[in-house]
């Protein structure tokens, strides 16, 4: 692997570290990507890559949580057995979190490769970036007037998570944001906007493991040495750069909204019609 293909790698690693996290969909800036920054790989291993390469931001999330997620531990002094090797509030948690995994289990499984021959097209990333940027806008100038019922973790229902879940189901159409839907629905569902943020974090590392192990199943392990390479590389840039994202998000939302993102979000779905109209033009 040259050098220009290890820049492009590294340069998509970035892209994928930043917008896994912030609102803005990861998925739909990396299709928005290939218009401009194209792999020397076969197409299969792209669409592998797209999903596989968010294992590395995952990672930052266990790395900078591990100790609000790891429910195990050795305690002598419990008054049982099992309370001495489990924190059963950290159990709890793993088991909303579960249950906010199934109604993208039960949706994404059966129609992954429909969901993925049919929306992943920029003419659905921008209607998407600009429809949620709107929704953003609404649902601050909304919250506004409100104040959350839930401001911490433990207090989140299972109710709730569970239908934090279903408002994930939507981040299936690329553009959407798997992080803005479930954030637009924690703050409708009544939590604050770093309850919402958290939870979200969570509740990606199930769901980001499964999808990208359906997608090396489905591509096979015959990696070539180069496609492995681009595959770490990736991995190890989106990991690097989402600890910063993450630091970064945790540390805005204590003072700001999500309008700014809303924004972005339009102004980007814009510019996307607005290229690629002008490129069938010109065509």
């Amino acid at each position: 692997m040259d050098i220009i293909e290890l820049l492009k790698v590294i340069i998509l690693g970035i892209v994928e570290g930043i917008t896994e996290w912030l609102p803005i969909s990861s998925t739909g800036h990396l299709i928005l990507a290939d218009e401009f920054i194209q792999l020397d790989v076969t197409p299969e291993f792209m669409e592998m890559f797209r999903v596989v390469i968010q294992l590395g931001a995952i990672l930052a999330v266990v790395c900078l949580y591990f100790s609000r997620l790891w429910p195990f531990r050795n305690k002598k002094d419990a008054a049982n057995a099992w309370q001495r090797y489990v924190d059963m509030d950290k159990m709890v948690l793993w088991f909303k979190i579960l249950v906010a995994c199934l109604p993208a289990i039960a949706v994404g499984l059966p129609f992954d490769d429909l969901l993925e021959e049919k929306l992943y097209n920029y003419v659905v990333v921008a209607a998407m970036l600009i429809l949620y940027g709107i929704l953003f806008l609404v649902i601050e100038n909304y919250n506004a007037r409100r104040t959350p019922r839930v401001t911490d973790l433990e207090d989140l229902t299972f109710k709730t998570a569970f239908l934090i879940g279903i408002f994930q189901v939507l981040s299936l159409i690329p553009g959407t944001s798997r992080s803005g839907s479930t954030i637009i629905g924690g703050i409708l569902l009544g939590t604050s906007r770093t309850v919402a943020a958290e939870f979200t974090f969570f509740l990606a590392i199930p769901v980001m493991f499964g999808a990208s192990l359906l997608k090396l199943v489905k591509f096979g392990l015959h990696f070539t040495g180069a496609e492995a390479l681009i595959l770490l590389v990736g991995m190890l840039t989106a990991f690097l750069v989402s600890i910063l994202a993450i630091k970064f998000l945790m540390g805005y939302i204590k003072k700001h909204d999500f309008k700014v993102f809303g924004w972005y979000r339009i102004v980007l779905g814009v510019l996307v019609f607005g290229y690629f109209i002008g490129k069938n033009i010109l065509a």
